[in-house]
């Protein structure tokens, strides 16, 4: 297994922080072989500038500003996303990585002469994981339309593996959070990252404090 994680928090001392460590112990407990991108920490460049655009569908020219992002996608072959949820969707950092990563011949095929639409280019990956938080309450999410869940869990998926397995864990209602929620919490995220790598608990892990 080939774990991908993309990180996007501007806070070491984030609760967000404590969810990626919580991803990432799992996996290390799993025996995946794994890759951090945390965007923040490498001060990615999230701007699609006017040279980017212009040569977007040259390919493989266009993959020189993102190589080695793309270089860890293609190695991937589970894809997870951990990042707070604002207004209702994407940070800016994050939305700007799929921008200028998923790229034609990269993430996806262009459309050709019988073929209206565009073909997955991520046929490599059949897991996908979605870990957040947000400050309203899943009931305004839903009823918001939750475009960031959405961007990922449906939009990316369809670019995916055909049977790509995802998950998702959010903590809702952050600013009104407790200890006690935020311990919860941490729990479902490492039984959520245990049900996508298809590892059961046989490798136990007990309950930390909240971050």
């Amino acid at each position: 297994m080939r774990a991908l994680v993309v990180y996007c928090h501007p806070s070491p001392d984030s609760f967000t922080a404590a969810v990626r460590d919580a991803v990432l112990d799992r996996l290390a407990a799993a025996g995946a072989e794994t890759r951090l991108r945390d965007l923040y920490a490498e001060d990615f460049q999230p701007v699609l500038t006017r040279n980017e655009w212009l040569g977007y569908l040259d390919c493989p020219a266009n993959q020189a500003p993102v190589r080695d992002d793309v270089a860890d996608l293609r190695w991937c072959d589970t894809l997870i996303f951990i990042y707070p949820t604002w207004w209702y969707g994407l940070p800016a950092l994050l939305k700007g990585w799929l921008e200028r990563v998923m790229l034609p011949d990269v993430a996806f095929r262009m459309p050709l002469p019988g073929r209206r639409d565009i073909a997955p280019g991520l046929t490599q990956i059949g897991r996908l994981g979605v870990f957040t938080t947000c400050g309203a309450s899943r009931w305004l999410t839903w009823l918001v339309g939750a475009p960031g869940k959405r961007t990922i869990l449906r939009g990316l998926r369809l670019i995916c593996a055909r049977h790509c397995r995802t998950c998702f864990a959010a903590h809702y209602r952050m600013d009104s959070s407790t200890p006690e929620s935020r311990a919860h919490h941490l729990n479902r995220v490492r039984r959520a990252t245990d049900r996508l790598i298809g590892t059961s608990r046989s490798t136990p892990f007990v309950e930390s404090p909240a971050a």
